[in-house]
Order: C-alpha cells, then sequence, then structure tokens
C-alpha cells in the first residue's frame, strides 16, 4: 500500500500513533469533532496486531460477536463471522471493511514509523517526527500503539550464523510460510507457540518444540459460527453490549458467585467439567477465589493436570506440559485447538530447555547443553515487551524535557491509564494502569477513545490549551493498582503481566485489576466532578 505522506512541518490538531482497533476508532472519532488528525502506521496496512502476527494458527481467544466494535450499528449487523473464534485473516479482513466503511485511510501515513515526540511548554504543542523524515506539530498526541506490539527476540548466540530463515509469531511475513517437509524449531510455548505449534505439525516433517515453561490451556472447541447463532445475537446487540461493558472482562461470560469452600467436591467437579466442556476463557471464572486463595487455585491445577496427562499419551511428556510452577490464571490463560493431542504425534518432540538450556544457534541446527538438534528453520514465539515496550520505544520528551522513559524506570506511572504527569495533552490507549490486557480489549479500547474524545472535546469547547495529570492522584493510582495486584496470586507470578519476560524490566503489575465496569465508573465519575486528578491549563 503507497504511504500517504505529510508535508514537512505540517500542523495538526492530533497525531495518533497506531492504525489498529485503537488508532482506527480514535480517528473517527478526532473526525467527528472536527480536528485535523493524522494517524501513522509502521505497517503498511491497517490492522495492528492483527497485521503483524499472521502466523499459522493465529486466532482471537474471544468470541467473534463480542469481539468488534459497537460504535456503529449498521457496521455491528452488516458483518458475519464464519466461527466462534475469529482467525487473525478473518479479523484482519473486517479492519481492512472498517477502513474502507469510514474512508480512513486518506488520513493515515503508512509505513511511517513515529520516533520521537517533544513538548514545548511555551506553545503547548508537541513536535512530532517519523523515520520517514516528517515533521509535524500537534496540540495532542495520542498512543495507539498496541499492548502486544513490540516483539521480543531473545539474545541467543549464534543466530545470525544460522542458514535458515528464522521468524517470530509477532512479525511474521505476509508472503506464505511453506514449513513442507522442514525440519521446524518452535521456541517459546506462550500463548502464540500453543496456536502455532499444532499448525506447523500439520505441514513438517519434524517439530522440536523448546519449552522453558509449560502453561495452562483450555480447549477453544473452535467451529463455524451459524448465521442464526448470529442473527439471535444481533437481534439484542445493543443489550449485549452494554451489558458486557459493566463486566470485570468486558466479556459476557458466566461469572461466578461462589467461592470454591463453598461447595462440595462433586459440585466442585461438575463445574469444572462443564466448564472444559464449553472451553474458552470463561473457564477461569468458575469460582469467586480462584485468583485469591491457593488452596482454591490448587484445586483447578490439579482438575488441568488430569486432562494433560488424560490427553498426552507418554506419561514423561505429559509431566512436563503440566506447570507446577505458577497458579492457573496468574499468566494469561492459553485457548488452544488441539495443542495437547500434537505432543502424541511422532515427528513432534519436546525438549525441556529449563533443565538443558540453549547453548546456542548453529548454521544448521540449535545446541542445547544436552544435545544437537538439527533443524530448518526457527519460529521464535517468545511474546512481547507488553503494555509499555511499544510506548518506550519513541522518544518522546515532556515538560522540562523529561523523557518519559526515564520516568517509567521503575515502572510505569500513570493516572488511569491514561495520562503520565509532565506529558500534558499526551493520551494512552488502554495503557498501563488500565484493565486493557485483561478484558476484551475492544471493549477496552473503545471505553478509552470514548473518555479521550470527550475530553478533548471539552478542552476545545472550554478553551483549555493543555490537560495534564496531577502528580499527586498519579501517585495515589498507581499504589491502587499495586495494592489490588497484591490481594491477588498474580505478583507470585513471573509473567510478562509482572513484566518478567524482558530482562532488565522492573517488576511491577501492569494492568488494573479491579475490573473494566468499576473501571468505566471511576472514569465517569472523573468526569462528572470537572475532570478531577487532571489540571486544565
Amino acid at each position: 500500500m503507497t504511504s500517504t505522506p505529510t508535508a514537512p512541518a505540517s500542523r495538526l490538531d492530533a497525531v495518533v500513533i497506531g492504525a489498529g482497533f485503537a488508532g482506527m476508532y480514535m480517528l473517527h472519532r478526532l473526525r467527528k469533532l472536527g480536528l485535523k488528525t493524522r494517524v501513522f502506521e509502521a505497517g503498511d496496512g491497517v490492522g495492528g496486531t492483527w497485521y503483524w502476527n499472521q502466523y499459522p494458527g493465529a486466532r482471537c481467544d474471544v468470541e467473534s460477536m463480542q469481539y468488534s466494535y459497537s460504535f456503529d450499528e449498521e457496521l455491528q449487523q452488516e458483518w458475519v463471522w464464519s466461527e466462534r473464534y475469529p482467525r487473525q485473516t478473518e479479523i484482519l479482513r473486517y479492519l481492512n471493511h472498517v477502513a474502507d466503511r469510514f474512508s480512513l485511510r486518506t488520513d493515515i501515513s503508512f509505513e511511517t514509523r513515529v520516533v520521537g515526540a517533544v513538548y514545548e511548554e511555551s506553545s503547548r504543542l508537541w513536535t512530532v517526527k517519523t523515520d520517514r523524515g516528517d515533521t509535524v506539530i500537534a496540540r495532542y498526541v495520542i498512543s495507539a500503539v498496541g499492548c502486544l506490539s513490540a516483539a521480543q527476540v531473545p539474545d541467543v548466540a549464534g543466530l545470525a550464523t544460522f542458514q535458515g530463515k528464522w521468524y517470530h509469531t509477532g512479525h511474521w511475513p505476509h508472503e506464505k510460510v511453506d514449513f513442507n517437509g522442514k525440519r521446524v524449531a518452535v521456541i517459546g510455548t506462550g500463548s502464540s507457540g500453543i496456536q502455532t505449534i499444532p499448525a506447523i505439525a500439520k505441514e513438517a516433517a519434524q517439530v522440536v518444540v523448546f519449552q522453558r515453561t509449560p502453561n495452562f490451556s483450555v480447549p477453544a472447541w473452535n467451529g463455524p459460527l451459524t448465521i442464526e447463532a448470529q442473527n439471535a445475537w444481533k437481534a439484542d446487540f445493543a443489550a449485549h453490549r452494554q451489558l458486557a461493558r459493566t463486566t470485570k472482562s468486558g466479556i459476557l461470560y458466566q461469572y461466578p458467585t461462589k467461592a470454591v469452600t463453598d461447595v462440595t467436591p462433586e459440585e466442585l467437579e461438575a463445574e469444572y467439567e462443564a466448564r472444559w466442556a464449553r472451553g474458552g476463557p470463561g473457564f477461569m471464572h468458575c469460582f469467586t477465589d480462584i485468583l485469591t486463595s491457593t488452596a482454591s487455585n490448587d484445586t483447578l491445577v490439579a482438575f488441568v493436570h488430569r486432562k494433560i496427562r488424560a490427553i498426552v499419551k507418554d506419561p514423561a511428556v505429559a509431566d512436563l506440559l503440566c506447570p507446577t510452577d505458577h497458579p492457573i490464571g496468574s499468566k494469561r490463560i492459553c485457548v488452544d485447538t488441539g495443542y495437547y493431542e500434537t505432543f502424541n504425534l511422532p515427528h513432534v518432540k519436546l525438549v525441556n530447555i529449563k533443565a538443558s538450556p540453549i547453548q546456542e544457534v548453529l548454521p544448521n541446527g540449535i545446541r542445547t547443553r544436552g544435545a544437537t538438534y538439527e533443524v530448518d528453520a526457527i519460529v521464535f514465539a517468545t511474546g512481547y515487551d507488553a503494555v509499555t515496550g511499544a510506548i518506550v520505544k519513541i522518544d518522546i520528551r515532556g515538560k522540562a524535557g523529561q523523557s518519559l522513559k526515564a520516568k517509567w524506570a521503575e515502572g510505569p506511572r500513570c493516572y488511569l491509564g491514561l495520562m503520565s504527569h509532565g506529558f500534558p495533552n499526551l493520551f494512552f490507549l488502554t495503557g498501563p494502569g488500565s484493565p486493557s490486557i485483561l478484558t476484551n480489549v475492544v471493549v477496552s479500547i473503545e471505553q478509552h477513545v470514548d473518555w479521550t474524545a470527550r475530553c478533548i472535546d471539552h478542552m476545545e469547547k472550554k478553551g483549555v490549551k493543555a490537560a495534564e495529570a496531577n502528580q499527586a492522584e498519579e501517585d495515589a493510582w498507581v499504589d491502587t493498582v499495586n495494592g489490588l495486584a497484591a490481594n491477588t496470586l498474580f505478583p507470585s507470578t513471573a509473567s510478562w503481566f509482572m513484566g518478567a519476560n524482558i530482562p532488565g524490566k522492573p517488576r511491577v503489575f501492569l494492568p488494573y485489576i479491579g475490573g473494566l465496569g468499576k473501571y468505566t465508573t471511576l472514569c465517569e465519575e472523573v468526569v462528572a466532578n470537572g475532570y478531577t486528578g487532571f489540571t486544565m491549563a
């Protein structure tokens, strides 16, 4: 796709960084406010996460009927999904449809990465620079870079000498990758690894899975989505959407009312079986104390271990696939299609790299401490520098030249995950300290975009030149986010929720765990009280 360049030192009202779900809707809302807006997107098309994550088996873990925009009723009614859980290709097709329907591309500069943004206090304007030499001056800068967009490729000795091809699931080629007859190494067994391993195993002659830490996964039980089922849902779309916004995760699950300690062993087992039979991440919403009580969590761990051992025929392999180092749900629960069954195939091998770490990549393979494996291709399913990674890659300078990266060196500091003190008129969509990655992110995106648009509209109408989060409220909010997390099992686990997958990244819990419904109420109270916690200059 041809990039739409901007003139040097052009003047805009707003700059949006990223053209995924968040950036596209933000552009739509800013247009309605009559603001001259430019979106900068590193890819050559819209889609964000779903543009880059084109690996085999890529699929959303939120059901199709809930993973879409709600801001336009005709858009909701006209789109038809094919499966219970949408594939990457279908989501990207949907987002391209949205871009066409609302003529969004005319205000998007593709293949253009924002590299810096500097705030000038005297003019109260941002100067934004891109890797294509653009210089843009704007009042508002909105980060829509995505929570899972900064791919993490581990520093493995010898990778430059590898004579085959290597890939990262988060930056997959857009042309077909042919693994037919190849020997393929997959490094990592998080969500993307769990999705791609069964798909690659259908093609490859041999698959060697290098696992450091096993993750819990539940079946998707994916299948076709009938027109009748979709029409029944669409008939009451507005009510479904409104109810979802009040829930903890922004998804219409069957939420629990009882704790594990409130039921008999027979009732406990029956509930777990029913949840497993339904499949999907709603599995984790079985009892109220699953993520607060180690004893209650252990009962669910034992259940899933039994399921894994019933599926995987080799007891030694099954043992390796059973997580024992973290409570279930303290890492994002994975959803799979035939993952555990894949390890029953004769051409699939599981290697425990916690016991025998990778030493180096060779020109024709991978050497661990205990063996050498000849491979033709390597797939890194090693995840992302989540939530903050893509933001701090941009050199953002606020008041008095303060660096955002430096301010966040000990952990991100935001008020409501929306703004950071010292950086006026800089908004974050699903930023750190918001529910974001713990929710249906499309619902969280719409809530954040709507709040940001209303705030900007308020500023425009009132003649406010700069809005900034107050230091006291920001500090209190960071304490709130950390305090809520400390009352759960989440901080006990070295997860990407805690930044633990990135060497040197501070160990702090990144999202707000209080739930989307409660968080939305807090945001609305801030508005109703005249934007308390923000200074409007």
